[in-house]
């Protein structure tokens, strides 16, 4: 822990930025119709992870260090929600969105393990 000196030094918010972009970029694909729909509300839930990652390490609490963490995470499972439901409506392919899919995956077993070392 002793070369993370901020919080931009920690893999899990670094991963999230990751999915963060994916998202954008993928967004970039869809109709202009969803700029107020479907784009910003993905654009809004994986932005929200890495920034509530962010904002708990700044917080210097463990306590409250674990209800922001408990906060992406929840952002996790509202970014699954719409990236399945754009695929549902035709708005990508489930091959667009497969690999985010998986780093979501992945972040929550990294928020669910800071999570449980922080209790």
């Amino acid at each position: 822990m002793s070369d993370i000196k901020d919080f931009k030094d920690l893999i899990i918010w670094q991963k999230g930025m990751i999915i963060a972009e994916k998202c954008f970029f993928l967004t970039q694909k869809f109709p202009k119709e969803e700029l107020y729909g479907m784009i910003q509300q993905i654009r809004r839930a994986s932005s929200s992870i890495p920034a509530n990652i962010s904002e708990g390490y700044g917080r210097r609490s463990p306590g409250d260090y674990k209800r922001f963490l408990n906060i992406a995470q929840g952002s996790v499972n509202e970014l699954q929600t719409f990236l399945i439901l754009a695929t549902r409506v035709h708005l990508c392919t489930e091959k667009e969105v497969e690999l985010i899919l998986e780093n979501l995956k992945e972040e929550t077993r990294m928020i669910s393990s800071l999570i449980n070392k922080l209790s």
